[in-house]
């Protein structure tokens, strides 16, 4: 965990909060009644806990509330390609739009781009000139993008603009970023060419340094010369991209920091399509970006360039150190399916995709990986068939000729299934489960034991879908954070039967919510994480820990649920006990916990700390103007020690680092006094 100084403010903020708190109950920790008492006992002793999977953590994404295009993939141009409005011509060419009138210009789309999975280009004749009869305005005429509501141009940044042009003679182009209405010009250049150099199709590339900064921004093409001009494959990204591969780096730098051991991706139902013909075809999505058709999304009912596609992917999850599970169509949309009989070529696009990721760079498909710039393979170990098919008609014959086929190509898959196993025996092989749940706050906290009973004979459970929604998320509260940390602990507790879990949707650009809530919201220029978001910041040390026996005592409460872990802090090398509690429940709650097992000495005071997540209302959330409303707040624990007595606030998620091993830190009275935020 990074730690950072916050403002006092924060710290007059908990002393309210106690303070309030006390008078509201009159209870200071020693004067809690007996019915609000509980006990924890942790079995800390050599050999007692068992290994919690390295992948019990991770990721889900899908491309939602424009997530990735928009979002996630760093290109600000929408509809660079113009062939949102459709194959058939003239076509719409929104958001692309015109700058001038009828008697400057004519703009329209036909069918003679030089990419043949795309052929819809852009058409300008410019009847205007720099001089006779009709003049053009000083700024020129021509066309502009404003990206995905606003680009986010910021000053002395570079980004680079790539198009495909041609025309009937000479061309002098600017490519200009300005201000929305057109007015300031925050980067600026001209392409000058003869009629012999862009007769056919050319690609035209230049760097542009912003010397202003705009956070809602467009892009323009513009000339003053006579003449007709075509456009395709129109690009701009920022040069600064998360490792050079074209991620927006804030949004994936808060990916990083939940440390998530594995990717789920692309989906959830953009995968399925509401009809197959506009689901997710992974051949589609890769190879060079300007060949890409793109498709549109029926389900979340947007326009993809396929920029972000399987390759990218792949990358990010090899970026984040996370193993990549990909989720493919077995043949079934929200509204039509193959019938088993005529499932064989669907298989084979599986077949081919696993060979796009790990295949020798000779194959077939691993020759298209390597050519995109990666001849090593990728480490996909994990497939899912399908999403969320299992009452479908065709789904289990089609599952068996999915499983059958990867399972004689590839033996060493893990093949999910969309059928729950965690109340009843699958009838069909898998190595893995799904199971998703969105529900209220209360159902989801009582979930915390919804696999105490599960088979341990059984394939193991992947929860890659799990959140409160409804009232009580809001657009991201502190009530559906704590149902949700609530059920993560369940889930820690139940990890020999549960292997992974991942929250969803994990990203919503403000201006397109299809879904509420999500854990990371952002625009063209900010970002924060709603409250679910810092709940799964407690538990980055989890996977690959070791879970500890811990029984929690108390006299009639259901509102608190626990867990102990040991963990290894890899920045030191330290040792630490990790517990977590949430307190559900209204009241204020003694939490005394007893660690067995240890020598007399071995938790120490410095560099034991406590983090506390909660607010002055359970419906708070957090917004671009009050980021952190709703975050963590870390403080050193100073009674840190084998017995101690904690109080755990009304309404609160808080957990407590205890340092095993010594450690040369020399606590001063600024640093015990210090408030840190995670």
């Amino acid at each position: 965990m990074d730690y950072c100084k916050v403002p006092c403010s924060v710290l007059f903020l908990y002393l309210y909060l106690f303070i309030s708190f006390c008078f509201s109950y009159q209870c200071l920790a020693d004067e809690v009644e007996a019915n609000q008492t509980a006990q924890l006992l942790i079995d800390a002793s050599e050999g007692s806990g068992h290994p919690i999977p390295q992948t019990l953590f991770g990721i889900f994404f899908e491309e939602i509330n424009h997530a990735g295009a928009g979002g996630l993939w760093a290109e600000l141009v929408s509809n660079r390609g113009f062939e949102a409005g459709g194959s058939n011509t003239p076509s719409n060419i929104d958001p692309w739009s015109i700058i001038g009138d009828e008697s400057s210009l004519i703009v329209s789309t036909d069918r003679s781009s030089c990419f043949e999975r795309n052929k819809v280009a852009l058409k300008m004749e410019v009847l205007c000139n720099s001089e006779g009869a009709n003049i053009c305005s000083s700024v020129g005429v021509g066309i502009y993008n404003p990206g995905f509501w606003g680009m986010n141009i910021e000053q002395g940044k570079s980004y680079k603009v790539v198009f495909y042009v041609r025309s009937t003679g000479a061309i002098n182009i600017s490519i200009s970023f300005t201000s929305s209405n057109g007015l300031q010009t925050l980067a600026s250049t001209n392409i000058i060419a003869s009629a012999s150099d862009v007769s056919n199709w050319t690609k035209m590339e230049v760097l542009l340094e912003a010397k202003a900064t705009n956070h809602n921004s467009r892009l323009q093409l513009t000339t003053t010369e006579k003449g007709v001009v075509w456009f395709d494959q129109v690009s701009a990204m920022p040069l600064d991209t998360y490792k050079g591969y074209g991620f927006r780096n804030e949004l994936v730098e808060m990916l990083a920091d939940i440390k998530p051991r594995f990717i789920r991706f692309p989906g959830g139902c953009f995968v399925e399509g509401e009809w197959l013909r506009n689901a997710f075809r992974w051949k589609e999505s890769v190879g060079p970006w300007e060949e890409r058709p793109g498709h549109f999304g029926d389900v979340w009912m947007y326009w993809t360039d396929d920029g972000l596609g399987y390759f990218e992917f792949l990358q990010l999850a090899e970026d984040l150190g996370a193993l990549p599970i990909w989720v493919f169509n077995n043949g079934i949309s929200h509204n039509d399916q193959v019938d088993t009989s005529s499932i064989l070529p669907f298989v084979q696009e599986a077949l081919d995709s696993i060979e796009f990721a790990r295949g020798d760079s000779s194959s077939t498909w691993g020759a298209v990986r390597a050519a995109m710039g990666h001849p090593e393979p990728f480490d996909l170990r994990y497939v899912a068939i399908g999403n969320e098919d299992c009452g479908k008609k065709n789904y289990r014959g089609n599952y068996l000729k999915f499983y059958d086929a990867i399972r004689r190509a590839y033996p060493d898959i893990k093949m999910i299934s969309n059928c729950d196993g965690s109340s009843h025996q699958l009838d069909h092989p898998a190595d893995f489960y799904d199971f998703h749940v969105y529900t209220s706050a209360n159902n989801l906290f009582s979930m915390s034991h919804q696999f105490d009973r599960t088979s341990r004979n059984s394939p193991k459970a992947f929860v890659s879908e799990y959140a409160v929604t409804g009232k009580d998320a809001g657009t991201g509260s502190l009530l559906a954070a704590l149902a949700e940390a609530g059920f993560l602990i369940g889930l820690e507790k139940n990890s020999d039967v549960v292997e992974m879990a991942s929250y969803a949707p994990l990203f919503v650009n403000s201006n397109d919510r299809r879904w509420n809530p999500d854990a990371i919201v952002f625009n063209s220029s900010h970002l924060y994480g709603t409250p679910s978001y810092w709940v799964q910041r407690f538990f980055t040390e989890s996977s690959g820990a070791t879970l500890l026996n811990a029984t929690l005592q108390t006299n009639s409460s259901t509102s608190l649920v626990a867990s102990a872990i040991t963990w290894q802090n890899s920045d030191d090398d330290q040792t630490y006990i990790r517990i977590k509690v949430v307190n559900f429940g209204s009241n204020p709650m003694n939490l005394k916990v007893s660690v067995s097992g240890l020598d007399p000495t071995s938790v120490k005071l410095s560099g034991s700390t406590k983090t506390i997540l909660t607010s002055t209302n359970l419906m708070d959330e957090n917004s671009f103007k009050e980021p952190k409303k709703v975050a963590p707040i870390q403080t050193l624990l100073e009674n840190a020690d084998k017995e101690m007595t904690i109080l755990l606030l009304p309404h609160s998620f808080t957990s407590f680092d205890l340092l095993k091993e010594s450690v040369n830190l020399r606590i001063t009275e600024d640093d015990s006094s210090s408030i840190s935020s995670i």
